[in-house]
Formats: structure tokens, C-alpha cells, sequence
């Protein structure tokens, strides 16, 4: 028998109940998540039933675009979503061609959509006879148009809905109607796209996850060497994601936050990896107060308390910088900010009340095998204890400013490269990474017909001034075509007042060049008139990137100014927040260089969306900031007994191995994100991952303590602590 077993063999026995209440304590913990888990985890699967994936519902009302579309239902007597089906020949398409694509679109009605319910097909959706098929000038392609009803088409029954269901019936329908023709058949367009996004974001509640907790299982194993506690922290983030799509699920629903694919994906993602985070500072301090405490509630209430200040300032910093989105013109990034927010929240709640409550159950159990005993032992009155913690701590204080100018110069560098960030926009057919049907639609609508074909211009003009903007579309490099009217030949429609014109772009709707060409049109035409409203898809995309422009100047300082304040009110210090800021900021900088010369040169992405930058500054500034709170907050704990200087390398030793394991943890959560085929979420992947690293291994290893030991006891101006330091020494 150990003496561990003897002591605890030996204990009172009137110790027993208060034992036996405490485990009752942790108990209820666990079954109160258990409810919880049991509500919510369904919920996580049905996320995407609420998911709004088009830029033109996340537009704000006063945007252009969204003006027109709000006009145009007087114009056009329907809701459609349309299909743009592209049949294409090697050869010029003959008369047998063109019989077998009318026969495929007399067809179309009468296609089935079991899934859907008994008997349904797609004539229960459509808002119209099928259109077509109009041959290209070349002779070599047919398109065709399919108009469903845009309001039953996203009806969703049974977790699909009629336009999803209706593309697939499209897709297998071609080749059987098509054997023996010339022609290949391509579905794409509005309703092509949204369908192939539903593809791929079904992936974020099976591989996604799958992929992100084999990963961190897989670190997690690693660092504890155990069993058990990798899966305690696994179940806790479960938990958490369960909390959030319990609160998600019904406000999306119900409008009133906005969800896309893209948010739900970084919700997981978010969530599992500051899960994990929290989970192991807590552990790292419940480890160490095992040493001196006999009792695990005893260990646990010491853990709990230093644990709490920094996982409540790091969920505080990143919530609120999550909120400040809540500011965004666009409904998809304000729309994140809650999502986010609401996803930290449960991570905060489930590390500090679900985990502790499994240690307390399990005892010191969780440990095995490597069980930690009562030996007072005091690893951080050494560094040399620390490892190679304990060497990168003597470093810093051997040579201090040495170390912050060089790493401040080597970030420098590399944020020069900054401004070759490409961020002006993707066409549809470079948003996938993998081969879809819509973008293979695309190419070859592009190939046999005007860019812009299926996707018009819309513009609303003054009666009176009909003519002029007709004449003045006519001599706008490229425009193909401008007629007045609902369509090509038809006659022109006024409605109190106001006609309806529209054009044909030369280049694909959705280019950069395109969206150049719609923003010289705008100025043009409100030359002629202020009161010229231009809408359609491509100027809905022109007024995304001119919101995401905005965003940027706007949020980026509030979020700054609010990190900023958490942190003063943590450490009750403005010189310590100010250093812990600039050095993140520089940090971001690096990251988008290093970035622009992966993106431009290895990965040759052609360009990047424009919120990614956002994106990417919201996540690495307020996420990275956690990992100098991890670091600041005990080394503020440490300072009043030992000295300012000796407290940052008695800190950067004892919290190195945790916020090392706890940044690659969250790395690698958000390198999962690169499974989806998706260029965005691959460039945040890289942004995210890469960043975070930095900020782990350089920022927080060597530029903050640095830059604080050589600044002393004055970082912790205006407080008294900046006028007390004891000169205590860490050996």
C-alpha cells in the first residue's frame, strides 16, 4: 500500500459526509449538462435548417441593391430562383441536340421528389413553364431556364428543401435524356449555387467535427498523457457546442440573428477549441494545487479561483470583440458576432462548471496513470525546473531588450509584405476548391454566351429618362446589351412612374471585373439622374465588398478600444494593455504578410473575399489575446510577493507548457476548417492557425515578457504595484 492510500485510509471519519456532499456537488453538475446535452445536441444537427447562405439577404436595407430588389416584385410578378441549364457541344449543336433538350425540359414537371413527400414533384415548385432552349451565337451551346418559386423552394421538410432536392433531380436526369447527343448538360446559376453550397456546408456537422476531435483528441493524449482527461475536456466542449445551438437555433429561426454556413462552421470550430483552451489552464492549476492539497474540493476551489480571472478576462475580451460585428452593415458578419459570442459563453460555462465537476466525481482518478501526489512539491521556485520553458524564461531575463528588438524587428519584416494582400473579391467559379456543377455551369456559360447572361443589371429610371440611360449603357465598355423592359423585345413597363432597364454584361456577373464595370455604371448614370437606382446580383455583391470596406474601418478600433479596457480592468494597469495590444496588432500585421506571400506564391489562391481580413483580426486579435492573459494574469498574481521582473519569468515558466499545448490545440481546431472545399474557409484556416502559433510561440514566449522585463515595475502604471517591487529573483 502507497502512503498516498494510507492517508486517505486514515482520514476521520466524520470527513466522510462533507466528502460524499461535494461529490454529490459535482454529480448534479454533470447531470444538469447531461439535460442540457440531451436538448441541445440535436439542435447542432438542425443548424443548418436556419442557415441563410445569399449575399442579397444579408444586405442592410439602405444599399442599392437591396432597394431594387425590394421594387422589383412590381415589375416582375414573381418570386423566382432560377436554374440556368447549360447544354454544351464539342461540335456545332444539331437538330437531334436541340430535340433531346426540349424533350429534357418538357420533362422537368414531372420529375419526383420522393424526399419531399409521396407524389410530390418539381412542377409543385416551379413559378413557370421551363424557358428555352436558346441557342449561342457560336452554334455550340443551349441554355435553358428553370424558375422555381423562391419562397416554397426553401421550405425545409424533413432537414431538405424543394431547391436542393429539385437540382439534384436536375443533375440526374441530364445523362439519361443525353446518351447518344452531343451535349453534357450543366446546372448551375442562382439555384445551382445555393444547392452545391448546401453540399458542402453538410459537412460541417459530420466531417468537420469528426476531423476537429480526432485532432484534438489526438493533442489532447499528448500532453496528458491519460486517458480520461482528454475525454472529460471533449465532452465539456460537446456540451458547450449543445448550449449554443440551444440558444442559436430558435433566434435563427426566428430571424433574429442571422446564421450562414460559414458562421456555423466557425461556431464548432470556435467553440471546441476555447472548450479546450479553458479546460486546459484549469486543469494545468487543479495539477498543480494536488501537490499541496490532500482533498481534491480543497485543490479544486484553489484551482477554481486562480483559473477564474483569466478564463472570465479571455471569454469577456473575445465576446465582446465578437459583438463589436453587431456593428457590420452585413446581416452574415453581424450575424456571426452573437453566434460567436453565444458559442464562448457555453465554453466558459462548461469549463468552469462541467469540468469541475467530473475532476471532483473522478477524484484524483482523472489523472492515471500519472497520479499527482501530496508532496508539496514547488516546481516554480526554479526555473531550471521548467524545462525548456525554464531556458526560455533564463533567456529573456539574460538578455531582455535584446530579445523584444529582435523578434519586434523579425515580425516587422514580415508585416511588410502586408500591402501585396490581395482581398478585392472571388467569382463564383474560384469560391470551391473542389469541382462542383454550378461553377462547371458557369465556365461554360461563359465560354458560348455574354458574361453576364442570366444575371441582368437592373436598373430603376425615371420615366423621362429612360432613353438617355438605354443610350448611355449602350456605350459603356462592358456592357453587351441594354434594352427597357421586363425582357429582350418586350415592351417597356412603367409603375408609378418608374421604368424598368436592364443589361447584359460582357464579363461573368460575379468578377472583379464586372463589379468594376456596374460601379463605373453607377457613377455614370447618377450623373444623369441622383435618383438612378442599379441593382441585380452584381451590383449586390458591389454593395457586400463596399459594406465590408466599411466594416473594417469602423469595428477595427472598437475592437481595440474594448480589448483594451478588459485588459486595463484586469490588471489594473494602462501601460501593461497598451504593450499586450500593440504587440497582437503587430502580430495581425505579420500574420497577413506571411499570408499574402502563401496565398500569392505556394497556394496561388487568385485573389481573397474581402471580409477575410475581418475575419481574421477578430479572431486572431481577440483570440490571441487570451494567450498574453494567460501569461500577464499570473504574473500579476506573482509579482506582489516576488517582484515584477523575477514574477514574468517565474510566470512565462510555469504557464509555458499549458498556453503552448492550448495554441496549437486551437490551431489545429481551426485548421479543420480547411476540410471544407471552400476558399474562404481555407484562408482563414491558414490566417487563424498560422496566427495563433505566432502569437504562442513568439508574442507571448518572447516579445510580452521582453518587452515587460525591460520596461519593470513601471508596466503596471498607474497602480501601486509600478512603485513596489520587492527585487525578489527567480533562480
Amino acid at each position: 500500500m502507497n502512503d498516498y492510500e494510507g492517508k486517505r485510509r486514515a482520514e476521520p471519519e466524520q470527513r466522510a459526509p462533507r466528502r460524499m456532499s461535494r461529490r454529490w456537488f459535482g454529480l448534479l453538475a454533470i447531470l444538469a449538462w447531461l439535460v442540457i446535452g440531451g436538448i441541445g445536441g440535436p439542435l447542432v444537427g438542425r443548424l443548418s435548417e436556419v442557415q441563410k447562405n445569399d449575399n442579397a439577404s444579408f444586405l442592410p436595407g439602405n444599399a442599392e441593391s437591396t432597394k431594387v430588389a425590394d421594387a422589383l416584385p412590381k415589375f416582375v410578378k414573381s418570386t423566382d430562383l432560377p436554374y440556368l441549364l447549360v447544354m454544351e457541344s464539342p461540335d456545332t449543336v444539331t437538330a437531334a441536340d436541340q430535340a433531346a433538350a426540349a424533350a429534357y425540359l418538357q420533362a422537368i414537371p414531372a420529375l419526383a421528389l420522393p424526399k419531399l413527400g409521396a407524389g410530390k414533384t418539381v412542377a409543385d415548385y416551379l413559378s413557370g413553364k421551363p424557358s428555352g432552349p436558346i441557342p449561342s451565337q457560336d452554334g455550340k451551346a443551349l441554355l435553358a431556364v428553370v424558375n422555381l418559386d423562391a419562397d416554397k423552394a426553401s421550405e425545409t421538410v424533413d432537414e431538405t428543401t424543394p431547391l436542393y432536392e429539385t437540382a439534384l433531380a436536375l443533375r440526374a436526369a441530364a445523362p439519361d435524356v443525353f446518351t447518344g447527343t452531343s451535349l453534357t448538360a450543366y446546372v448551375g446559376g442562382p439555384g445551382g449555387l445555393l444547392a452545391d453550397f448546401v453540399t458542402v456546408f453538410s459537412g460541417i456537422d459530420g466531417k468537420l467535427l469528426v476531423v476537429t476531435f480526432v485532432v484534438v483528441l489526438v493533442i489532447l493524449l499528448v500532453v496528458y498523457r491519460s486517458p480520461i482527461l482528454p475525454l472529460a475536456v471533449l465532452l465539456g466542449a460537446v456540451f458547450a457546442l449543445a448550449l449554443a445551438a440551444l440558444i442559436i437555433f430558435p433566434l435563427a429561426k426566428h430571424d433574429v440573428i442571422a446564421l450562414s454556413g460559414q458562421s456555423q462552421g466557425i461556431l464548432s470550430i470556435l467553440v471546441i477549441g476555447a472548450s479546450t483552451d479553458y479546460a486546459l489552464l484549469l486543469v494545468s492549476r487543479y495539477r498543480e494545487a494536488l501537490h499541496d492539497h490532500e482533498g481534491p474540493w480543497e485543490a479544486m476551489n484553489e484551482a477554481w479561483r486562480g483559473a477564474f480571472a483569466p478564463i472570465l478576462a479571455s471569454g469577456s475580451t473575445v465576446i465582446l470583440g465578437l459583438l463589436c460585428l453587431l456593428l457590420s452593415d452585413l446581416g452574415s458578419t453581424s450575424g456571426l458576432g452573437p453566434v460567436g459570442a453565444l458559442g464562448i459563453a457555453g465554453a466558459m460555462a462548461s469549463a468552469m462548471t462541467f469540468l469541475p465537476g467530473v475532476l471532483l466525481l473522478l477524484g484524483r482518478r482523472a489523472f492515471w496513470p500519472a497520479i499527482p501526489r501530496v508532496d508539496h512539491h514547488h516546481a516554480i521556485e526554479k526555473l531550471d525546473r521548467h524545462g525548456v520553458w525554464g531556458r526560455v524564461a533564463r533567456l529573456v531575463g539574460t538578455h531582455p531588450r535584446r530579445t523584444w528588438i529582435v523578434t519586434t524587428l523579425g515580425l516587422a519584416a514580415l508585416a511588410a509584405f502586408l500591402p501585396t494582400f490581395r482581398a478585392d473579391g472571388v467569382s463564383t467559379d474560384e469560391v470551391f476548391l473542389s469541382k462542383v456543377d454550378s461553377v462547371t455551369a458557369a465556365k461554360a456559360l461563359a465560354r458560348h454566351f455574354p458574361g453576364g447572361a442570366g444575371s441582368p443589371v437592373q436598373i430603376l429610371v425615371p420615366q423621362d429618362k429612360a432613353g438617355a440611360v438605354v443610350a448611355a449603357l449602350t456605350r459603356e465598355k462592358g456592357v453587351s446589351d441594354a434594352y427597357e423592359g421586363v425582357a429582350q423585345g418586350a415592351p417597356p413597363m412603367v409603375v408609378d412612374g418608374t421604368s424598368l432597364v436592364q443589361a447584359t454584361l460582357a464579363d461573368p456577373a460575379d468578377s472583379p471585373a464586372a463589379l468594376a464595370v456596374v460601379d463605373r455604371v453607377r457613377a455614370d448614370l447618377h450623373a444623369i439622374d441622383g435618383s438612378i437606382l442599379v441593382g441585380g446580383s452584381t451590383a449586390a455583391n458591389l454593395d457586400v465588398r463596399d459594406a465590408t470596406t466599411r466594416d473594417l474601418r469602423v469595428i477595427v478600433p472598437v475592437i481595440l478600444l474594448v480589448i483594451f479596457l478588459v485588459l486595463a480592468l484586469l490588471l489594473r494597469s494602462l501601460v501593461a494593455p497598451l504593450l499586450l495590444v500593440a504587440a497582437n496588432v503587430l502580430s495581425f500585421a505579420a500574420t497577413l504578410g506571411v499570408a499574402a506571400l502563401v496565398f500569392n506564391h505556394i497556394a496561388d489562391f487568385p485573389n481573397s473575399d474581402p471580409g477575410t481580413p475581418l475575419y481574421a483580426f477578430v479572431f486572431l486579435v481577440a483570440l490571441g489575446i487570451d494567450y498574453s492573459i494567460f501569461l500577464m494574469t499570473r504574473v500579476r498574481e506573482e509579482a506582489p510577493t516576488r517582484g515584477t521582473r523575477p514574477a514574468i519569468l517565474v510566470g512565462l515558466a510555469v504557464t509555458g507548457g499549458v498556453i503552448t499545448s492550448a495554441g496549437i490545440v486551437l490551431a489545429a481546431t481551426f485548421s479543420a476548417l480547411g476540410v471544407l472545399p471552400l476558399i474562404f474557409l481555407a484562408q482563414i484556416a491558414f490566417l487563424v492557425a498560422f496566427g495563433v502559433l505566432l502569437d504562442t510561440l513568439v508574442v507571448r514566449s518572447l516579445l510580452v515578457p521582453a518587452l515587460a522585463y525591460d520596461i519593470g515595475p513601471k508596466i503596471w502604471a498607474p497602480s501601486a504595484l509600478a512603485r513596489e517591487d520587492r527585487g525578489a529573483s527567480a533562480t
